[in-house]
């Protein structure tokens, strides 16, 4: 994490105090659990909450402790004794350290869910407002960059919007999957603590238990919950190279709001760059970069290693992070997008009518000519207005072999716009609902 590219609501769920106070309140809700079936007394459980629960965790302290013990938990644990006492001997009674950490990070993860799903709830409703905004602004759509068919400029929102939707879906189903506990003590037969007790700090903790554990949870959920950021950031990706690609001088159908007083270039004063588009493409290959060291983070040894550790005290953070400043980058550069569509108007003649040649090609076949003699017609009309030589339909009208098959009435009927629009209606009802 770098403070460039981090909001501080996220930066608050990985902050030392955060998981700190989240370990307490598991080892406390643990206790209780335990003073609940007798195994300890209730006071002891009283006295770990009222000493602690508003104690301020001195991270110099457990990082100085931790320096001699070299075990992170231990040296917490043993701050914790510090502040609560002789009761503290009631603390982590018959759990391991992983049911410390495991839970705690799958809690760090839902809540960090829950902010990136309220980032992609403000980008679906920027997409479908500027969607609705440009449902019938006409614009060229473009096959291998090249200009194909018309589409709507509005039908471009509404394709980014039915992705996001999806990558919604996928990741309440990764938080869903994520949100596990698991107290079941070393290599997680339960042998010194009650399955109940781990069913307490689930509910407690909002989150539910793990079915089965060796000594930590299976990292086939975390590398499921990881692939599903590296998707989100990848559509992120799609997103805004398709802007970069429209705020190109030669295109300029849209282009990116540019602020009084923002600078483009330290050499040009004339520069407007798409700097908010780049910086999204770079975000998302870090963002996917993540996604290979979750994936190797499920084969551990055995009931457990600690490979995986290292690799999450950085994924867990980095990740999140950095898909969560992108997406709210990319509603706001959606929100406050500059359309053009004079410009794409003009972009949509740039080639003289041949954005229509399939419907000529399709009338032509309805008429009686073959499909290869009706391309071999429409082409060789084509080909010199690719050249700067002529006007598409012109050309077609002065074609004898053309005019065999279509009078100009029916030629000029091939040109109408309105014809590549006529289910624009319809797909909108699909991505947007009958409403």
């Amino acid at each position: 994490m770098i403070p460039r590219y981090t909001r501080p609501e996220m930066a608050a769920i990985w902050e030392p105090q955060t998981r700190f106070k989240i370990w307490f309140e598991i080892e406390a809700h643990a206790a209780d659990a335990l003073a609940e079936l007798g195994v300890t007394p209730e006071d002891a459980a009283r006295t770990i909450w009222d000493k602690a629960k508003d104690a301020v965790f001195n991270v110099a302290r457990i990082d100085e402790i931790e320096r001699e013990t070299k075990h992170d938990v231990i040296a917490f644990l043993t701050h914790l004794a510090e502040i609560v006492g002789p009761e503290a001997r009631f603390v982590h009674q018959g759990m391991t350290s992983s049911d410390v950490l495991d839970t705690c990070l799958n809690v760090q993860l839902t809540r960090a869910a829950d902010l990136l799903l309220a980032d992609l709830d403000r980008l679906l409703a920027a997409l479908k407002t500027r969607a609705f905004e440009h449902k019938m602004t006409p614009t060229i759509g473009r096959s291998h960059g090249i200009h194909a068919e018309p589409v709507t400029f509005g039908l471009k929102l509404a394709y980014a919007y039915a992705e996001f939707s999806r990558a919604r879906d996928r990741l309440v189903a990764a938080r869903k999957e994520i949100a596990t506990c698991a107290i079941s003590g070393a290599v997680g037969t339960f042998a010194q603590i009650d399955p109940r007790v781990e069913e307490h700090v689930a509910k407690a903790m909002g989150l539910t238990p793990e079915p089965i554990s060796t000594q930590v949870i299976p990292r086939d959920r975390h590398a499921m919950y990881f692939a599903t950021l590296g998707v989100i950031a990848s559509s992120a990706e799609r997103l805004a190279t398709e802007i970069r690609h429209l705020q190109r001088t030669e295109v300029l159908e849209a282009e990116e709001f540019f602020s009084e007083g923002q600078k483009g270039s330290s050499a040009m004063p004339h520069k407007r760059n798409p700097v908010l588009s780049e910086n999204l493409t770079g975000l998302s290959r870090m963002v996917r970069g993540y996604v290979t060291p979750a994936l190797e983070n499920v084969v551990l040894w055995h009931e457990r290693d600690i490979s995986h550790s290292s690799v999450e005290r950085m994924i867990g953070p980095d990740a999140t992070v950095t898909l969560d400043f992108a997406l709210v980058r990319l509603a706001g550069l959606i929100e406050k997008l500059l359309v053009y569509p004079a410009n794409m108007a003009k972009n949509l003649d740039r080639l003289g009518g041949l954005v229509h040649s399939q419907r000529v090609l399709i009338a032509l076949t309805q008429k009686g000519a073959s499909r290869e003699d009706a391309y071999k017609l429409v082409q060789r009309n084509a080909m010199p207005v690719w050249r700067g030589e002529g006007d598409f339909k012109t050309l077609l009208k002065n074609d004898a072999d053309v005019k065999k098959y279509l009078s100009d009435a029916e030629i000029d009927e091939q040109f109408d716009l309105g014809y590549h629009l006529k289910h624009v209606d319809t797909i909108f009802g699909r991505v947007f609902g009958a409403a």
